[in-house]
């Protein structure tokens, strides 16, 4: 999507997280792995990297492919590579691919590695990771998604009209393969990955930010694990030709082939959210209200903050706005979903939700 203005002052981004196993103990480890573009047309045969003090003094905007990967729980980290534009082959129409020495990312296939050593991380403060190493091998089935509404006809796209952009191609994605971490191999199955990929694009990050997703949800009215059914919310204060729209998410739930969509920019759905996100000591908790013109739905979710990480991004012109932005990949909650009647509101389902992806952060 990095055409236009967005190829000079533009990032595009394809996010994958999922739960791996532990070869050797069984227990689980949620993970991450980040595709993330920015600024093409002013690359080269180096990375720029926006953070360093240098490039700051004089106005240099960042541009690279950023391999980024890491993993929640304890312990948790994040990890960058920077790579040069001149080193990356990209297809950016269907079927898209980018790849660079030994990282490459399809619609299907996700593979590569990052290693970054105590002391680079130490020396290189620009970088904005941890020291580790992990490698990652993994093929993407993706069953369920959710088109937020921006196709290749629409002006709001056409016009690169808001400011960050999000297409949800695997609300539920089924991954395969395995995942090395600091010398410990993960396995990584369909039935126990509870894996996500979506995309995003713009010029700039929203505040707040919120992201919630999960497809590991079980109903408490039948005990039933449901096995076709997802829900995602994202947005905050977006930007429509830079007017900010203060509090607006957009969202849905996919309930076992049934889709209900809460979204500001299709008015006919006459969506309208609420939405809270705070800190206590230990945790960082979420509670949301969206309606349409057919449902309510009603999400409470909490994360532990010793699982979470605060998660590093620079904007296209150089900033670094968001510095307490909580991400995390295993939060928990509930989900009630009602049903809009003449006489009030009838329960659909009361749902067990884990494995939530869920972000929370404000400029500061």
């Amino acid at each position: 999507m990095l055409t236009g203005y967005f190829a000079r002052k533009g990032y595009d981004w394809w996010w994958h997280s999922l739960t791996a196993i532990d070869h050797e103990t069984g227990e689980e480890k949620p993970f991450f792995i980040e595709f993330f573009t920015c600024n093409p047309a002013l690359g080269g045969d180096e990375a720029i990297l926006g953070q360093l003090p240098e490039n700051q003094e004089a106005g240099i905007k960042p541009s690279y492919l950023m391999v980024k990967v890491g993993c929640w729980g304890e312990p948790h980290l994040q990890l960058h590579r920077f790579i040069p534009w001149n080193e990356v082959e990209l297809r950016g129409s269907a079927p898209f691919s980018i790849k660079a020495h030994d990282c490459y990312c399809s619609d299907t296939v996700i593979k590569g590695s990052v290693s970054i050593s105590e002391k680079d991380a130490a020396a290189h403060p620009e970088w904005m990771c941890d020291a580790g190493e992990m490698t990652f091998s993994l093929i993407a089935d993706k069953k369920i998604t959710y088109n937020v509404g921006y196709g290749a006809s629409s002006p709001l796209r056409t016009l690169q009209a808001f400011e960050m952009f999000w297409h949800v191609e695997g609300m539920k994605t089924a991954y395969t393969g395995t995942i090395t971490l600091n010398g410990r191999q993960y396995d990584v199955t369909p039935e126990t990955c509870f894996g996500y990929a979506d995309k995003n694009w713009g010029r700039n990050f929203t505040s707040p930010w919120l992201w919630l997703s999960s497809c590991d949800m079980v109903s408490n009215l039948t005990g039933k694990r449901l096995e076709n059914s997802a829900f995602d919310v994202g947005g905050g204060k977006p930007k429509v030709y830079f007017v900010p729209l203060n509090r607006k998410l957009l969202g849905c739930i996919y309930y076992e082939g049934e889709q209900y969509e809460f979204n500001f920019s299709k008015p006919w759905l006459r969506s309208h959210t609420l939405f809270k996100s705070y800190e206590t000591e230990t945790q960082v908790i979420w509670e949301l209200r969206q309606e349409n013109s057919d449902v309510v739905m009603e999400t409470h979710i909490t994360c532990e903050k010793k699982d979470m990480l605060l998660i590093n991004y620079e904007s296209p012109d150089g900033a670094k706005r968001h510095n307490k932005l909580w991400n995390g990949g295993n939060g928990k909650g509930n989900i009630k979903l009602y049903r809009k009647t003449n006489g009030g509101l009838r329960l659909l389902d009361d749902i067990s939700v884990g494995h939530v992806g869920c972000e929370y952060g404000e400029y500061c």
